[in-house]
Order: C-alpha cells, then structure tokens, then sequence
C-alpha cells in the first residue's frame, strides 16, 4: 500500500504504508487512511513528530543493526529521520500557509 499526503501548500508526497503510518501515530493520529487534519492542528501534530524523530536520534534507533550480512551490509537503512523529512517539510508549509493536510492509499 502507498499513502500520499496533500495539501494546498505543497507538493503531494507519497510514502509507503507501513512508514506513513507510524510516522501518523508519531503524530499523534490514530494512523486510519484515509483521514485529514485540519489547519489549526498541524502546529501540534507536526512538534509531535519531530520530538518523536528526535528520542528515535536519541535513543539510537536509527543506527545501522549490528551484525548485517550480505546485501543488507551494502546498503544502510534509511532512517526513520530521513524518511520523515518530506512530511515535516509538508507539514512546515502547511503550517505557513495554515492549510489542512489529508492523506489516501
């Protein structure tokens, strides 16, 4: 499943499910698509994924596993920063602009 997320104040951004929806329950959502969050709500949700992105920094969760072999050791993880990024750029403009923002498979 792909998840993309919309608003007026910036490109669409499409992700996969499994990522899009921890990064919405990181926002504080319940993770459902299709949903929205309405303007006035993004300042919240967006402060709330980047502390969650931060304790994952903190915590170490985005380092590389030990002990990888094969392909996988040629090749890091994305982290779950990394991955974020596009959506808290949306949702930096979405607040700019106070646009609501929605997301659909």
């Amino acid at each position: 499943m792909l998840v993309t997320f919309r608003t007026n104040a910036y490109a669409n951004i499409t992700m996969f499910g499994d990522v899009a929806i921890r990064l919405l329950k990181l926002m504080g959502h319940s993770g459902t698509v299709p949903s929205a969050i309405l303007a006035e709500d993004v300042p919240a949700a967006l402060e709330r994924l980047k502390a969650a992105i931060a304790a994952d920094k903190a915590a170490g969760a985005d380092t590389p596993a030990a002990g990888t072999q094969g392909d996988e050791a040629e090749e890091p993880p994305v982290s779950l920063a990394n991955r974020a990024l596009p959506l808290i750029e949306l949702l930096e403009a979405a607040v700019k602009r106070k646009s609501d923002v929605m997301w659909d498979r």
